[in-house]
């Protein structure tokens, strides 16, 4: 099983930002690193009106469009929980040695929470134990550890001896 992270914070604290230096640090190290931007938004992932859109609405689940240079798979997630949709696309990241997950605070795997003073809010680990380390540059009140967010080599040796245990600790 590849190893997930979700890279959690709040709005503005730095989350894409954070996950795109990782996949160029990791990438760069030859590693293969799948993401996957999670949202509570409901809103339209295809684009209505076009062929793939009225297959759906036809009744058609899943429903894929596969081009030269893209695949994509649309698919309802009826339970409405974001971790069925995690299970179901699994199989897409097999090859992957990480996936690095942009949210879902609410995810029952390893999670790492970008922090900020200047976004005025206390970081959400201060009340949720099950995240396993804040990535900041500032001075978080927390019982994590506090991973500096400067020196993205050494951010990214900690998060890949992160998955890496994740992925020892779930067999």
């Amino acid at each position: 099983m590849t190893a997930r992270i979700h890279i959690i914070g709040r709005k503005n604290s730095g989350k894409t930002t954070l996950i795109v230096d990782l996949i160029a640090e990791l990438s760069g190290r030859g590693l293969r690193v799948g993401t996957i931007k999670h949202t509570h938004h409901h809103h339209e992932l295809d684009v209505p009106g076009k062929d793939s859109f009225r297959h759906r609405q036809a009744g058609a689940t899943p429903v894929a469009i596969v081009s030269p240079g893209m695949t994509a798979v649309f698919r309802p997630n009826a339970s409405g929980r974001a971790a069925d949709g995690y299970d179901w696309i699994a199989p897409a990241f097999g090859d992957c040695d990480l996936v690095l997950v942009e949210g879902d605070s609410q995810a029952a795997a390893v999670k790492v929470e970008v922090w900020r003073s200047v976004c005025d809010t206390a970081p959400m680990a201060a009340d949720d134990p099950a995240i396993a380390a804040v990535i900041s540059d500032d001075a978080p009140t927390v019982r994590q550890d506090v991973w500096p967010r400067a020196g993205i080599a050494a951010l990214a040796d900690r998060m890949w001896n992160l998955a890496q245990s994740a992925k020892q600790a779930t067999g």
